[in-house]
């Protein structure tokens, strides 16, 4: 446990006790559309970890207003809304947007007077189209495949209450962003940012994502697990594309299941394992948070930064 000598370590037993005094406003079906492709959680996994973690958030966020409104009162100036934002990172298939999603329904019902909204930074990938043309395809999902000027400039607008964003989105049906679509931001009170690059420094940039996030998670497990559940996720995308010529996972949905595997595997290989091992997981000790899973995505311990 040297890597985390500036975290305390607690097991799923332990978390849990640090607060217990409300109920998981959930049933197992409305769970079910919470949590993410091939991720697994149960209620009892939400009462353990994530009704302590919101408690912790709403001490945070207690905080984190109170010293906006004493900032105000020695500038002597009428206090500014200023949104809190939650970065969440971690490898891809790890159960970055179930923890997100899970966030953001919970802190909806349990802040019923604060507007809690959710981004994920593949919204702000290039088109296939601009990295076909950057010579970036390859590199997708790597820091250099994301237009961070644009996200810095969203992030700051959040940050400077603008009332009303507008940002791309970014479909993994089609495996790209829709030009047609946008998601709009109005004036959140919290914003969840989630996605792989949200703890990241990137060489390019003097102003990153994580100088405006408040609180941030990284959700951790073994590259062995990830790389099963990987792949688990991929013949489960295959499933629901194979009525779909449209989707992009039909042709390998319909072509030989042996092809496809390999395919997943080799991207696997290639493309996330290296950003997980030289882009993603350098990241995980700039976390206050770190959730690490076992077996079947299992939380076994939560790391809380000490400082």
């Amino acid at each position: 446990m040297a890597d985390f000598m500036n975290y305390d370590v607690y097991t799923k037993a332990q978390w849990r006790d640090f607060y217990q005094d409300a109920s998981v406003p959930l049933t197992q079906s409305s769970l079910r559309q919470v949590q993410a492709f091939n991720d697994q959680i149960s209620l009892q996994d939400v009462q353990d970890i994530y009704i302590p973690l919101i408690h912790l958030l709403d001490l945070e966020i207690r905080q984190f207003d109170q010293h906006q409104n004493m900032r105000a009162g020695f500038l002597q100036r009428e206090p500014r809304h200023v949104p809190y934002i939650i970065g969440i990172a971690g490898s891809v298939a790890v159960g970055k947007s179930t923890t997100a999603r899970l966030l953001e329904v919970l802190m909806n019902h349990f802040f019923p007077t604060k507007r809690v909204e959710l981004v994920t930074t593949d919204g702000f990938l290039y088109s296939t189209d601009e990295l076909k043309h950057r010579g970036l395809l390859d590199r997708k999902g790597f820091p250099e495949s994301y237009n961070m000027k644009a996200l810095i400039k969203f992030l700051n607008d959040v940050k400077s209450g603008k009332p009303l964003l507008e940002i791309p989105v970014y479909s993994h049906r089609v495996y790209d962003i829709v030009a047609s679509e946008v998601q709009q931001v109005v004036k959140p009170d919290v914003l969840i940012v989630e996605g792989i690059n949200t703890l990241q420094l990137p060489s390019t940039e003097q102003v990153y994502v994580s100088d405006f996030t408040d609180f941030s998670i990284y959700v951790d497990a073994n590259a062995g697990l990830i790389e099963k559940w990987f792949l688990e996720r991929f013949h489960a995308l295959l499933e629901l594309a194979r009525d779909d010529p449209s989707n992009y996972y039909y042709k390998y949905a319909v072509g030989d299941p042996r092809v496809a595997t390999e395919a997943a595997k080799r991207t696997w290989r290639s493309i996330d394992l290296p950003n997980l091992a030289d882009y993603i997981l350098p990241t995980r000790n700039r976390a206050e948070l770190i959730i690490h899973k076992g077996e079947h995505h299992i939380v076994d311990r939560l790391l809380l930064r000490k400082y």
